[in-house]
């Protein structure tokens, strides 16, 4: 695979004053912020300011992780096809590769999970810690919280241009990652703590908090261990998206990881971001029937309704990653149970890429199309869904916050804005406010 080279001929550049337009002509599609900065407009304004509400199409930074390319429906880690990984390697050699580059040997991969299993296990004070949350609080709100305050139990954590120290937090957050996502479901709807069984695999055990009863052995079908193994490794990485961003933007301060995930953790929780899956079950419930598919696709086209699940910022063609998840939900719902919303869902998605108006529009469906569908299945609400996805996050976000931190040219993230509002005045006096 190789990487795009096509690049625009120039940028478009606004004054902040006034918002006068400059183009600035590129020779291989980039430009530095040190080269900008000398386009100078005189001594009152020393430069020109590139105007991209919500960074569509600005660079902050160089990476070698994760290559994506929305036109051809291409995700890679490290240069292999996510759909591969998904269906060859396990969790935990997504996160290596994602960390070091290449995929482990069996000894590296042995070594790595005995470092895991070393790191798995929550202190008390955490696990009380989610008994202190109120009742109905939000798993994604305990995860976020119960991340910074981990970082609390570590101060060395904050020694973070020592490459061996950030190693050592990076695998205590993935190792204890899986608890408190099991701690925060489980204190959600007031079930008692299981704890970890490394030997079972990051997913087994990670199944085992979530679903299994204290002091009983636990056994799930392999069908669904793998299925959800593939999720996570789906979830692991997908460039400089909103969470991604945050964790890096945080991390250029140069404060501990937890924080910075932490940051992730809250980003994620929009719903925008993570909750997506959710919105796509509400739909699915809304339609009801088969029947209503074709209705329910001319309200969307006229405007009365969103078509969740499709559609992308990134991806102008099918989704990739929900290729492989539609063919996982087929698979968890022949050995759970049958669920009518996937009949549902699958007329949904036949019936609009067959339609002019959503193939003009390149809606194609997204990762979160068919993922909640498998997490309800499992019994889990939907509160819990974008957990899920920020457990196999975090591999993704580690790898980020560490390359940031290696990257010689990365700075402590401070964007410019384009002022608008009042010129330079004088303060009014008291009596001349009456």
């Amino acid at each position: 695979m190789t990487k795009a080279t096509s690049h625009p001929e120039s940028l478009i550049l606004l004054r902040p004053d006034t918002g006068e337009e400059f183009k600035l002509a590129l020779t291989d599609g980039s430009i530095r912020a040190a080269d900008l900065q000398q386009v100078l407009l005189g001594k009152d304004l020393p430069w020109i300011l590139s105007y991209d509400p919500g960074f569509l199409n600005t660079a902050s930074c160089r990476s070698d992780i994760t290559f994506i390319n929305g036109d051809a429906g291409i995700l890679s880690y490290r240069g292999y096809p996510v759909e591969q990984l998904a269906g060859v390697c396990n969790f935990e050699d997504i996160c290596l590769l994602l960390w070091d580059g290449e995929l482990p040997t069996s000894e590296q991969a042995e070594a790595f999970h005995q470092e895991l299993s070393n790191e798995a296990i929550l202190s008390a004070d955490m696990v009380e810690l989610f008994a202190a949350f109120p009742n109905g609080a939000h798993p994604m709100t305990m995860m976020t919280a119960a991340l910074a305050v981990l970082g609390s139990k570590y101060p060395d954590s904050s020694d973070v241009l020592d490459p061996k120290n950030r190693r050592r937090q990076m695998i205590r957050l993935l190792a204890k990652t899986p608890a408190l996502a099991a701690l925060a479901y489980r204190r959600f709807v007031g079930l008692p703590v299981v704890g970890p069984r490394p030997e079972l695999g990051y997913t087994g055990s990670f199944l085992r908090m979530l679903l299994g009863k204290p002091g009983e052995d636990y056994e799930m079908s392999q069908t669904v261990q793998r299925a959800i193994d593939a999720l996570l490794t789906l979830h692991a990485d997908h460039e400089q998206n909103c969470s991604t961003s945050a964790v890096r933007n945080v991390g250029s301060s140069q404060t501990n990881p937890y924080s910075s995930v932490a940051a992730g953790c809250a980003a994620l929780h929009g719903p925008l971001h993570g909750g997506a899956n959710q919105a796509v079950l509400e739909m699915l419930n809304e339609i009801g029937t088969v029947d209503n598919v074709t209705n329910f696709l001319d309200s969307c086209k006229a405007g009365d309704r969103r078509l969740m699940g499709f559609g992308h910022r990134v991806y102008k063609n099918y989704d990739p990653r929900a290729k492989v998840i539609r063919g996982l939900c087929h698979d968890i719902l022949s050995t759970i149970k049958d669920d009518p919303r996937l009949n549902i869902a699958q007329a949904l998605e036949e019936a609009a890429l067959a339609d002019d108006y959503f193939i003009s529009r390149k809606l194609f469906p997204n990762v979160d199309f068919y993922s909640g569908l498998i997490y309800s299945a499992l019994g889990f609400p939907p509160e819990m869904f974008t957990v899920f996805f920020m457990v196999g996050r975090m591999p993704g976000w580690l790898a980020h916050w560490n390359e940031m931190l290696e990257d010689p040219e990365q700075r402590i993230v401070r964007p410019r804005q384009l002022y608008g509002g009042p010129a330079l005045r004088d303060v009014p006096t008291a009596s001349e406010r009456r």
